[in-house]
């Protein structure tokens, strides 16, 4: 395959490189596609160039691509949103109900999302994605937004609340607007802005989790919260890396420890762009689904894989029975081998 430093490198060119060439070349400044290479063209020719490349592919063809250990700012934010949950400021109302209150701020900010490779994106509380808001059903949701982007931007949450609530007018840069509502449905649920052109406002990173406990609490377990999403590291509409959490391959540098026979609840989301559906696979176990979550009593699908469309999410449960490490990642293979791949690790 000839090399072109103009010519902007499509997902499908990355992995004919492999990954570990192409993470490696990317680098710094994802706006300018030629910069990307700009350092590694001019040290070396042609020829040397192509030659390292292709070693650096075989390499991964025959050892698999190793991230390292390296503890990054982006991978310590994704082992960090795996068990963050706010809660939010808690009081009471004078008729006895409770008030969770959070504050959410837009920001304009790069994130690291692999080991040297940082994205412009646009935040929520500067991590991608956003924090995992967490209350109880019937409670009272108070979220303080603060707009301190350039760009005009809303919270817009699923679920059941009055339309003046739903995030759709626009909260203009340098002011703020107050959400209120009551918590419900119960279940697992998502929260992203909702200005146009969505693809670039979702796709830029202003995204999280949302979890509406019912009253009667789920049984006892190690709680994960995972969204998958994608990065489009050259604007050409297609993603160039794939993570859970907002790092590639960050649970295959740091392994997710869980205990043999404990129950894990996995609350999972979908926010990828430019994909049509995004996809959980789960080795040598299988796991209980529940789409949405509203019912914990409701029958589960037994699986291995389950496919999501983007703003589709559902509850895993699952139970290691035996110490090892069990591999889990995208079941479009493409989207495994550019960063959506992980391991829990279970101990006795």
């Amino acid at each position: 395959m000839s090399f072109n430093a103009k010519r902007p490198m499509s997902r499908r060119e990355v992995l004919k490189w492999g990954t570990v060439g192409a993470m490696g070349i990317f680098g710094g400044s994802l706006l300018n596609p030629t910069s990307w290479f700009s350092k590694t063209a001019k040290a070396m020719d042609k020829h040397e160039l192509h030659s390292t490349l292709q070693q650096q592919k075989h390499a991964m063809m025959a050892h698999g691509y190793d991230p390292g250990t390296d503890k990054t700012k982006g991978l310590e934010a994704a082992i960090l949103a795996l068990t963050q949950f706010d809660y939010g400021k808690v009081s009471t109302r004078e008729d006895g109900r409770t008030v969770r209150e959070y504050e959410l701020v837009a920001i304009d900010t790069e994130v690291e999302i692999a080991k040297g490779i940082k994205f412009p994106g646009w935040t929520f509380n500067g991590t991608i994605p956003g924090p995992t808001i967490r209350c109880t059903e019937g409670d009272i949701v108070r979220i303080k937004f603060w707009n301190g982007s350039m760009h005009p931007h809303t919270i817009h949450f699923h679920g059941i609340h009055p339309t003046n609530m739903d995030g759709i007018e626009p909260v203009p840069s340098g002011t703020e607007f107050t959400y209120e509502f009551e918590a419900k449905p119960a279940g697992m649920h998502i929260y992203h802005c909702h200005i146009p052109p969505l693809a670039k406002h979702i796709h830029k990173g202003l995204y999280g989790n949302f979890i509406i406990d019912p009253k009667k609490p789920r049984q006892t377990a190690h709680e994960l919260s995972m969204v998958m999403n994608g990065f489009d590291l050259d604007l050409d509409g297609e993603n160039e890396i794939y993570t859970v959490n907002g790092y590639a391959f960050a649970y295959q540098a740091a392994p997710i420890q869980v205990k043999v026979g404990q129950l894990v609840r996995i609350y999972l989301s979908n926010l990828t762009e430019f994909d049509l559906i995004n996809s959980f696979h789960l080795h040598a176990n299988f796991f209980k689904y529940y789409e949405v979550g509203a019912d914990p009593d409701a029958r589960p699908v037994l699986t291995d894989t389950v496919m999501q469309c983007q703003g589709q999410r559902g509850i895993m449960e699952m139970v290691f029975p035996e110490p090892g490490k069990y591999m889990f990642h995208a079941h479009q293979s493409e989207f495994a081998e550019l960063g959506w791949l992980g391991f829990f690790e279970a101990k006795a």
